[in-house]
């Protein structure tokens, strides 16, 4: 397919997806304005969990995606521009019941029958490799070739590599288009022309596009602790509890609450601190955590990795990830205009998705193959898009 470079470009948004699409445009010379309603990666890319992970995907295009965005990462660290940002590591799904080890199986199944390495790991080897871990692990999945990359880091590496200066504090209004065409945008301080426009801004892109039922917020609380060298040393990856599998997609909600779901991950950084979730809820207050669920995050951790009742809960947070209601995020050309693409919607995986997503935009926008295939992904399955021109 032969290329067509845009000679200028708008991206919306300054989280990880927009931060990466800026980059990668910025590389090919293309003159780039990045639009930000408040400051780089300061919602879901910044309360973000980390993982670049395909553990708990089921076969089918979200893991299809993961496996290359994953690939990505470790080109791009190869290359120098994540080299001290992406820690490449394994990711250990631990089940502590007969029911969670049922499911572990069969995950492990369909992991490896979309060829993920994987291996099984029984009670003796589980305590042999993770002595750290509790006597009620029954078994393991090791999932190899997985890592961790924190994404506000990410993001101001991609800003500063691509010499990007973002225009914070400026949301974008509605998009400028004409005969098809979108030929700029208006902020709040004006209009801006360019001639391709990319929207990356996460739960802000639902006004533009006319998707208020279809984008739909998804919290998820967060905990940091203390630096603890001899404990984090101990763990060869991170911990994904079998109830994480479980918990995707089985928010059921209380009276007069947000439905909320509850798996546990505990990540090792490479600070010797553990990184340890989650939640996820159907809310969009990303302004506090609640006591109920941080104790029952702590209490599952503890029971899992005993030696963290000796340390210490330095933070707790909070984010809300952009979900879209069938699953599957938004990738590719906005229906009926040439020059416009749109791509949100990832949830938690957006850490993992975004740059690689990214990339497949800026190909599109350059009328080169994408490097993933985008037809599950195309926002032209929602017929109710109305881009707010």
């Amino acid at each position: 397919m032969k290329s067509r470079l845009p000679t200028s470009a708008i991206i919306i948004g300054s989280g990880i997806s927009g931060a990466a699409a800026a980059y990668f445009l910025a590389r090919r010379g293309v003159d780039v304005q990045v639009l930000e309603a408040s400051a780089p990666a300061a919602a879901a890319t910044g309360a973000a969990d980390g993982a670049v992970s395909v553990a708990s995907k089921r076969p089918g295009p979200m893991m299809e995606a993961a496996l290359c965005g994953i690939r990505l990462y470790r080109e791009l660290a190869g290359e120098g521009l994540f080299a001290d940002l992406f820690k490449a590591r394994s990711t250990f799904i631990v089940a502590s019941s007969e029911q969670e080890a049922e499911v572990l199986h069969a995950h492990a199944d369909a992991l490896t029958s979309s060829g993920v390495c994987v291996d099984r790991l029984s009670r003796a080897e589980t305590a042999r490799r993770f002595p750290v871990l509790s006597r009620s692990a029954e078994m393991a999945v090791e999932v190899h070739d997985e890592g961790h990359a924190i994404g506000y880091r990410i993001v101001h590496r991609l800003l500063t590599a691509g010499g990007i200066n973002v225009r914070r504090d400026e949301p974008v209004r509605r998009l400028l288009v004409s005969a098809g065409r979108a030929e700029g945008v208006e902020t709040v301080k004006g209009i801006l022309k360019a001639e391709a426009v990319i929207l990356a801004a996460g739960s802000g892109s639902a006004h533009l596009l006319g998707l208020r039922d279809t984008l739909a917020p998804r919290k998820g609380q967060l905990l940091v602790t203390e630096r603890a060298p001899h404990l984090n040393a101990a763990m060869p990856g991170a911990i994904m509890s079998g109830r994480y599998l479980l918990s995707k997609g089985s928010q059921k909600a209380a009276a007069g609450k947000p439905a909320r779901g509850i798996g546990l991950v505990i990540d090792p950084l490479t600070t010797g601190q553990f990184l340890i979730g989650g939640t996820r809820e159907d809310t969009d207050d990303h302004r506090s955590n609640d006591f109920d669920a941080v104790s029952r995050i702590l209490a599952d951790a503890v029971a899992l990795v005993p030696g963290l009742a000796e340390v210490r809960l330095l933070r707790s947070f909070a984010g809300v990830r952009t979900a879209v209601v069938d699953g599957l995020p938004l990738i590719g050309r906005l229906p009926g205009l040439d020059n416009a693409y749109v791509t949100t919607g990832f949830e938690g995986d957006g850490i993992c998705l975004g740059p690689v997503a990214a990339k497949a935009i800026v190909e599109l926008a350059c009328d080169e193959e994408p490097s993933i295939d985008l037809a599950p992904f195309d926002p032209a399955r929602f017929a109710g898009i109305e881009v707010a021109a």
